[in-house]
Order: structure tokens, then sequence, then C-alpha cells
């Protein structure tokens, strides 16, 4: 799996963005210049636990922005398979964020579960010159927590060092 330090993987992949067939899009690393980019990735469309994460990312989607960071989500399921899911899907019929279709992108951030070929529940922070901040993966079976995310980059924003459970506005340590 790549991690921090490493550069992002240039790509370019087909995307869904809601529920709305028009606004099947192609992002790629050149979408979001100059913004912090969370990209996060779960095993399979049509399963129970991604459906509570993308639309805990959505609901931040402010939280994000105000950081000047835009949020991407994925899978190895095809643009086609989003759409239909979001069409489907009720809490996912107001989705803003894209869904990328990452079956090579996976591949490339070392992420795919060796047994299922699915993406692993893995996170990544990319600061806007495309350097990896912060890699995280779980288990196909534990969602993260969207707020611990919002966390470390607020950390990484603030360029201090930041002890354990930090959040933004305490006091960071000096040295």
């Amino acid at each position: 799996m790549l991690t921090v330090g490493d550069h992002f993987p240039i790509f370019a992949s087909k995307a869904c963005v809601g529920p709305d067939k028009a606004k099947l899009t192609e992002i790629t690393n050149k979408t979001y210049p100059n913004h912090w980019v969370v990209y996060f990735f779960y095993p399979k469309d049509f399963t129970f636990v991604c459906p509570t994460e993308i639309v805990e990312f959505n609901k931040k989607q402010k939280d994000f922005k105000d950081r000047d960071a835009v949020v991407v989500g994925g899978s190895t399921d095809n643009e086609f398979s989003h759409l239909a899911w979001c069409q489907s899907h009720d809490d996912l019929k107001h989705l803003t964020l894209p869904l990328i279709a990452a079956q090579k992108l996976s591949a490339e951030l070392g992420i795919l579960d060796p047994h299922e070929g699915v993406c692993l529940r893995a996170t990544f922070i990319v600061d806007p010159n495309g350097v990896i901040q912060w890699a995280s993966a779980n288990s196909l079976s534990v969602g993260r927590n969207v707020d611990e995310v919002i966390r470390v980059l607020d950390a990484l924003q603030s360029d201090e060092l930041c002890p354990c459970n930090w959040k933004k506005g305490e006091a960071t340590i000096q040295v």
C-alpha cells in the first residue's frame, strides 16, 4: 500500500456524482488543483457498511470545503454500478461527492484485498502537491470514522506538532 510521502498515482477514472446520469464524468488528479483531496475507498456497491460511510462523508462536505479539501470516494465497481446504486438507495439519492471507478487506481495504490479482490476501506489525505500525507486502511467489515479524517486533516494543515487526540483549536507541542 502506498503511504505517507509517496506521490498519489496519476490517474483518470470515470465517476458518478449522485443519481443523475447527466452527471457521469471523469476525475483525474488535475480535477482539483491547489486543494487537499481526501480519497476514500470502499469494498462494493450494494452492500451494508459502505453506504453509512459514503453518507457520512457526504454530510461533512462543508467541513472539508472549509478546509480547502475535496472528497472523492471509489471502489472497484464501475460508474454505472455507482449510478444504479445512487438511484436505488434512498440514502445515496442526494450524494454530491464523486464515486470513481477505481479498478486500476486501487491496484496502483495497493489497497486490493488479496482474497476478495475489492478495495479495502482505505483513506488517503493528499496535499495540494499530490503527496500522500496520511494513509489508513480498515478491514472490509469495519467502517471508518469521518470525524477522525477531519481531525487528521486539521492536524496536517496546522503544520505543528499535534499530540495524541489533538483537536483544532487546542494547544500544539512547542519545542
